[in-house]
């Protein structure tokens, strides 16, 4: 099954576990994946370069979008023990596995993934990690991004990666334009690594 398929909430491949270790931050990390999943039996591209330009955040309530097998949420809950993670996908398949993984890092009791409807209306976060699911479309993106951003505390942050070539800089301008400035931390292999941030009145 290729990569474009893997926001469908109930993949139809046939389910087989793979395995990923993957170096993040200082901390060696062995995760399962699937087929069916975004990025099955590897760390992508636009992932590692999202962890090797940027610190792990030191804590709080952090929202890991589009969760996938879980990664980028379970490193930030290895990094920094004091955080809390929530992480989302409409992939239930991806869910499982995100838990599973969860489980056998040890962190389960400060890591919970959910399909979005799930997420308490009032959850508030201090920072949104994200390599957001491009390829679900412009619009669909532009709806995701709107849904979640206004989530950040006020002196939050999202830290997120972007292929250049999928339209990293447009989506830039269009937040900008929307009312949350960002920032380019980073450009690396053919990815922006962009820090959204609320717009200070």
């Amino acid at each position: 099954m290729s990569d474009e398929h893997y926001f469908s909430a109930d993949p139809s491949a046939p389910f087989q576990q793979m395995p990923v270790t993957a170096s993040v931050w200082g901390h060696e990390l062995s995760l399962v994946s699937g087929s069916g999943v975004f990025a099955s039996g590897r760390l992508d591209i636009g992932t590692s370069v999202l962890f090797r330009e940027t610190d792990p955040p030191t804590g709080g309530r952090i929202l890991d979008l589009g969760c996938g097998y879980g990664v980028i949420g379970l490193a930030c809950a290895v990094a920094a023990p004091s955080a809390s993670i929530t992480a989302v996908d409409v992939n239930r398949r991806a869910l499982l596995l995100a838990r599973e993984n969860a489980e056998s890092l040890g962190v389960a009791d400060r890591f919970s993934a959910y399909e979005p409807g799930e997420v308490a209306a009032d959850a508030v976060f201090d920072e949104i990690w994200s390599n957001p699911p491009i390829r679900i479309g412009k619009d669909a993106l532009h709806d995701l991004l709107l849904t979640w951003l206004p989530r950040l505390d006020p002196d939050g942050r999202a830290v997120m990666v972007v292929g250049k070539n999928l339209g990293a800089d447009s989506l830039q301008r269009w937040l900008d334009d929307r009312g949350w400035p960002t920032t380019r931390l980073a450009s690396a292999k053919g990815f922006r690594v962009l820090e959204v941030r609320r717009l200070r009145s």
